[in-house]
C-alpha cells in the first residue's frame, strides 16, 4: 500500500484527568481535537514543502488514520507537574525535509519546551540543514488523581 505524502501539518495539544492512565490519555487526545481518530505514530520527519494550517474548524473524520508525531505523559502522583511538547525545525531550503522532535517529562512547561527545541537544533545540525524557524506546542498539567499531557504534529493532506 502506498500512502500519499502529506502536504500540510498542524499542531495540537491537550491535558486531562481520567479514571485510569488510558482514560486520562484519551481525554488529552479529546482535548487536543484528535480523540476520535486512529493515530498512526510516525517517526519525526516533516515532508519537504509541507505547509502549516490551522486545525480543521470541524473535527477530523471519525475513525480516520491520522499520521502524528507526538509526546505524551501520564502520572498518578497527585500534585506532580507533567508536560509534553513537540517542536518542528523548518529548513531554509524548502526542498529538504524538516525535523520533528518530541519530549515529555515530570517538569514544568518551560523546561520541556526548551529541551525539545534544543533537540531540533541538534538534529538539524546533524543533518547540516540551516533552520528557517522552529515551531512548537506544549501542554502542562498538575495532577489531581490521574492526569495526562499530550502534544502532537498532525500531518494532513
Amino acid at each position: 500500500m502506498i500512502i500519499k505524502t502529506p502536504t500540510r501539518f498542524f499542531l495540537v495539544s491537550g491535558t486531562s484527568e481520567g479514571f485510569s492512565h488510558l482514560n486520562a490519555f484519551d481525554g488529552a487526545l479529546m482535548a487536543s481535537g484528535v480523540g476520535d481518530t486512529n493515530l498512526v505514530r510516525m517517526s519525526s520527519i516533516l515532508p519537504p514543502g509541507c505547509k502549516e494550517i490551522l486545525p480543521p474548524p470541524t473535527s477530523l473524520p471519525h475513525g480516520a488514520l491520522v499520521p502524528v508525531a507526538y509526546a505524551s505523559i501520564v502520572s498518578d502522583v497527585p500534585g506532580e507537574v507533567i508536560s509534553a511538547a513537540v517542536a518542528i525545525g523548518i529548513p531554509q531550503d524548502e526542498t529538504l525535509a524538516g525535523l520533528i522532535m518530541e519530549y515529555s517529562a515530570k517538569a514544568d512547561e518551560q523546561t520541556v519546551v526548551q529541551q525539545v527545541k534544543k533537540m531540533v537544533e541538534k538534529g538539524m545540525e546533524m543533518r547540516r540543514r540551516a533552520i528557517k524557524e522552529i515551531k512548537s506546542i506544549s501542554a502542562t498539567h498538575k495532577v489531581v488523581n490521574i492526569g495526562a499531557a499530550f502534544a502532537g504534529v498532525v500531518l494532513w493532506d
